[in-house]
């Protein structure tokens, strides 16, 4: 059997959220939020910190790879807020079924990561394109496999072999952990207390280095626009001390 697209995974996964309602149709004042993978921790604790502030509000994540997100909204999964890794899945979104209340929210940076147990000779980005060494990254497309194959690219360095190409950055990080890849690339925050234990990480030279930009929007056509609009001025606001706890960068 061929094995499905990160997209095509994360599409049945979305459309099967509809469960046969329509876009954003949640039990009462719940709404349903989209989410970049390498969210999934922050997001997580501003869910709980917003829910605390606003008690009749209920807040679902669906954290997944953007593109993947993206194509799920853009085909009728119930999506009320979308938050992006990148410019190019938000951009889809705003074109169907479109966006309101659109910004940048927070930003990245990339390192690489090598299992702590091996890999001792693997001590700077350049020693990633050595031959014989596996390789995890972010499928094209993803947004964390994008900026990692044009940071390679700034630093003009090409890889000896195929890399792996993961769903999304957490599949990148447990290939690494498990000792089943060499190195992988991955957005600085997702060295989380948990994965630091298991990994090493090396910088990646600031000239050669990529920003990824972080976006969030109200979905058009939820059912539920007052509490996603809510939730989009709480991620802008009071939500980038957790963003900040979690090592992302200001968006400016």
């Amino acid at each position: 059997m061929k094995r499905m697209s990160a997209a095509l995974v994360v599409t049945l996964l979305a459309l099967a959220s509809c469960g046969g309602g329509g876009l954003g149709t949640t039990a009462g004042g719940a709404i349903v939020v989209f989410a970049a993978a390498s969210l999934t921790e922050p997001f997580t604790q501003i869910g709980k910190a917003f829910e605390h502030a606003n008690p009749e509000t209920h807040v679902r994540f669906n954290f997944g790879p953007s593109d993947g997100l993206a194509t799920g909204i853009t085909e009728g999964g119930a999506a009320d807020v979308f938050a992006s890794a990148s410019a190019k899945p938000m951009d889809r979104v705003a074109s169907t079924p479109g966006v309101a209340d659109r910004a940048v929210f927070a930003r990245n940076r990339l390192v690489v990561i090598v299992p702590r147990e091996g890999s001792a000779s693997i001590t700077t980005l350049r020693d990633i394109v050595r031959p014989g060494l596996t390789i995890a990254l972010a499928a094209p497309g993803v947004p964390v496999g994008d900026y990692a194959r044009r940071m390679l690219g700034k630093a003009g360095l090409t890889l000896r072999s195929t890399p792996s190409n993961e769903v999304d950055v957490k599949g990148v990080v447990q290939k690494v952990v498990l000792g089943e890849a060499d190195a992988g690339i991955v957005y600085a925050t997702d060295v989380t207390r948990a994965v630091a234990s298991n990994v090493r990480m090396i910088s990646v030279p600031g000239a050669v280095n990529v920003s990824a930009s972080y976006s969030i929007a109200v979905v058009s056509g939820t059912h539920h626009t007052l509490e996603a609009e809510a939730f989009v001025r709480y991620v802008l606001g009071d939500g980038q001390t957790l963003l900040a706890a979690a090592g992302f960068l200001s968006p400016s």
